[in-house]
């Protein structure tokens, strides 16, 4: 199985709501004690294997993510790829799962859907909107608040914990097990 987190690369994005994806496979590497390949450049990601999964985190910066998981899907031969990700749709602090479907807006996805088709995997982390919808693009590249923070370590922990249900279970018997509608 290939798990991707997506975000952007460098440490200005490194807190920012967009990059939960890239938080939550740091703490998937830690658990897991995955190395990291040395072949991963030519990924355009960073790529590291646990067992028989793969964890990337693409360097490509969203817009272009799909270029890099299309890269490891194909020179690995993987079939299965979750995808986890920020979510505008849901409140902060939920957690979804759900197989196929649209890209949202989400220009992640849409790379994603473009290189390897809709086929796969999603694990929908809820960030919230904005108040204004004019403020997409301002609010998914901030920091979480400090009201969020605290919460962000249980959330990464559960978030991990389905993911590793899911490597020995089907995505439905992960969604009963581990959706949150809200914190």
């Amino acid at each position: 199985m290939l798990i991707v987190g997506l975000g952007n690369p460098g440490p200005t994005y490194a807190h920012n709501r967009h990059n939960i994806g890239f938080m939550v496979l740091d703490a998937l590497i830690l658990r897991q004690n995955a190395q990291k390949l040395s072949s991963a450049a030519s990924f355009k990601g960073e790529l590291f294997k646990f067992r028989e999964h793969f964890l990337l985190k693409p360097l490509t910066y969203m817009n272009l993510s799909g270029e890099s998981i299309q890269a490891v899907k194909n020179f690995y031969k993987i079939e299965q790829v979750v995808v986890i990700h920020d979510d505008l749709d849901l409140p902060f602090g939920a957690l979804r799962f759900k197989f196929g479907g649209g890209h949202g807006g989400h220009n992640g996805l849409k790379s994603a859907d473009e290189k390897i088709s809709k086929e796969y995997a999603r694990i929908r982390l809820g960030i919230a909107k904005p108040e204004h919808k004019g403020e997409v693009a301002s609010y998914v590249l901030s920091d979480f608040t400090d009201a969020e923070q605290k919460h962000l370590a249980s959330w990464i922990s559960h978030i991990c914990d389905a993911v590793e249900f899911l490597l020995q279970n089907s995505l439905d018997d992960t969604s009963s097990k581990f959706t949150i509608k809200k914190l």
